[in-house]
């Protein structure tokens, strides 16, 4: 991949169960990120919300982990 860009996969591997901040490079037919530069990850949403402010262009921002299924919760 050229200046940094990697695919999405690769990323939330990397990086499991952490919010993902990305300027995606490519997306499918249906506009999901397929690759893409990482900005940054963190555990705290919070923190990648706050980076995420004045950023422009094609950004995405993510959970990289699984989403409970209905009817369960995180706890922190």
């Amino acid at each position: 991949m050229k200046n940094g860009e990697e695919n999405i996969e690769t990323l939330e591997k990397r990086h499991p169960e952490e919010w993902l901040l990305v300027e995606v490079t490519h997306a499918d037919s249906l506009g999901n990120p397929k690759k893409g530069r990482l900005i940054n990850h963190s555990k705290s949403k919070e923190k990648i919300i706050e980076e995420s402010k004045g950023k422009t262009g094609d950004i995405a921002l993510f959970y990289s982990g699984k989403i409970p299924k209905k009817g369960y919760a995180f706890c922190f």
